[in-house]
């Protein structure tokens, strides 16, 4: 078979799925991994026969597809801050927003000291947060925890891929009472999806992604919030700062939440337009 009768055969039985748009991007990151040829080469060489091993990559690929599986766990990697990150059903995908929230905590760190700074990311899944803070920040001390022993390993896979040192620890942050040291920074990307937003949830994350890293009950939406500002109220450094990837749905509460364990908080827009970052600072007691 051709590449561009598997092209055809991509459109066809996927465009009651997907967009047209959507569709091209699938086959142009297929080629890429699996012949590695560019949008450009393909264009160049659209007549170029796939062996039979090839053919079979994009037929296991296209069925995935169909089934709504995310495109990320079908070529097992994905790009996050610049970097290749490893992805499978074990932890989320990581989010442009959350890109956003890296960004946001860098530019703070261009006017205060970035030096050997100690770091904890809080819920790390695939450890987009942690190791991307350890790529840029070098001198940083970089730690982070998961409730996940399958998700720690994907993500200390990804430490290495990456070069970069960062300290995991399986952990269930909802039963620690202490951290075990005192930080300058804590980030934490946690699980904010409440069960009434599901509805709004597209069926590839629905049917793939692993649950306890996305929902919350409804009852309880800033369980992860509340308990992670508790532990920093002692596990944060004097003039240390605490960030959080949140639900645009409950930004004011969510600040408020860091308000009354005794921080100030600023929120920060993700590059759609929506309150989905917050930052609480330490200020000093007098």
């Amino acid at each position: 078979m051709l590449v561009s009768q598997i092209k055809i055969k991509f459109h066809d039985q996927l465009k009651k799925e997907y967009p047209s748009g959507e569709i091209q991007s699938f086959f142009n990151l297929l080629t890429e991994a699996y012949l590695k040829m560019s949008r450009l080469d393909l264009a160049l060489d659209h007549r170029r026969e796939l062996s039979a091993s090839e053919e079979k990559k994009f037929e296991d690929a296209l069925l995935q597809l169909l089934k709504h599986e995310p495109i990320q766990y079908i070529l097992g990697e994905t790009e996050f801050f610049g970097l290749k990150f490893k992805v499978n059903k074990n932890v989320l995908i990581p989010r442009p927003e959350t890109e956003d929230l890296v960004q946001w905590i860098l530019e703070d760190l261009k006017s205060s000291k970035s030096g050997e700074l100690s770091i904890l990311d809080i819920g790390t899944g695939s450890g987009c947060i942690a190791i991307s803070l350890a790529k840029k920040l070098p001198k940083a001390r970089v730690s982070a925890i998961d409730i996940s022993k399958s998700a720690l390993k994907v993500a200390s896979a990804n430490a290495k891929m990456n070069g970069v040192e960062v300290a995991f620890i399986l952990q269930d942050i909802l039963k620690t009472t202490v951290l075990q040291e005192n930080y300058d920074l804590i980030v934490s990307n946690p699980p904010y999806v409440r069960e009434l937003e599901k509805k709004e949830m597209h069926r590839n994350v629905l049917e793939n992604e692993p649950e306890m890293a996305l929902y919350v009950k409804d009852l309880e939406p800033l369980i992860f919030y509340q308990k992670i500002t508790k532990l920093a109220e002692t596990g944060l450094k004097q003039g240390g700062s605490l960030y959080f990837e949140i639900n645009q749905y409950l930004g004011k509460e969510t600040a408020e939440v860091l308000n009354s364990g005794g921080f100030k908080s600023f929120s920060g827009k993700d590059i759609f337009g929506n309150d989905r970052m917050l930052k609480g600072t330490k200020e000093s007691r007098t």
